[in-house]
């Protein structure tokens, strides 16, 4: 009789226990992709998305990308790797959509949907279009780039926070397409082919 009794006693406690593992489960779940690197998000920096567009050469481009912030750290050389293929944003695969076929620098890039990557370094970089679209941000495969062009480069007076994607000095057959962060400002002219 004792024993039923102190079996019955704690018998409200299984679900509690049982809501309690799956919860750690879940926990353990999310953050063990995180930290091998794979689909997750890095913590505890949050990345907000951004859109930049601009209407060129009869058609629009559209640029879809997520801004990281500095928060303190060392950008370039450091949290952007030189040498390295970068994602170009934070989170998911910066997408690029153009409705006409454009020359971006020297890469004539046909009109749809592509990613959009960079190769930096110290003294260069260059621009990478990658047919390879709807993947997360740091999943990179060389072997589907339509190509690469060189980025040119202006000074920047003070650091910028936020990493920004922009269209500028835009006419009715050209523009430029600014990356800007921290004290860097790398960009690339494009035109109608």
């Amino acid at each position: 009789m004792k024993h039923a009794l102190s079996h019955h006693r704690f018998a409200f406690l299984r679900p509690l226990a049982a809501v309690t593992s799956i919860a750690l489960l879940a926990l353990a779940s999310t953050a063990l992709p995180a930290q091998m690197g794979g689909s997750q998000p890095e913590a505890p920096y949050t990345s907000p998305p951004a859109t930049a567009n601009v209407n060129v050469a009869s058609g629009s481009i559209t640029i879809k990308y997520n801004s990281p912030e500095m928060h303190g750290r060392k950008i370039m050389g450091d949290l952007v790797p030189y040498g390295k293929v970068w994602r170009t944003g934070a989170n998911p695969a910066t997408t690029l959509i153009t409705t006409v076929p454009l020359k971006f620098g020297t890469l004539l890039v046909p009109a749809g949907t592509h990613t959009l990557y960079t190769l930096p370094s110290a003294d260069t970089w260059q621009l990478i279009i990658n047919n390879q679209t709807g993947q997360w941000g740091l999943t990179y495969t060389e072997s589907m780039d339509l190509g690469r062009t060189p980025m040119k480069a202006k000074p920047m007076a003070t650091p910028q926070e936020a990493m920004s994607l922009s269209f500028e000095n835009s006419t009715a057959k050209s523009t430029e397409l600014h990356m800007r962060w921290e004290k860097t400002d790398r960009y690339v002219v494009i035109t109608a082919p």
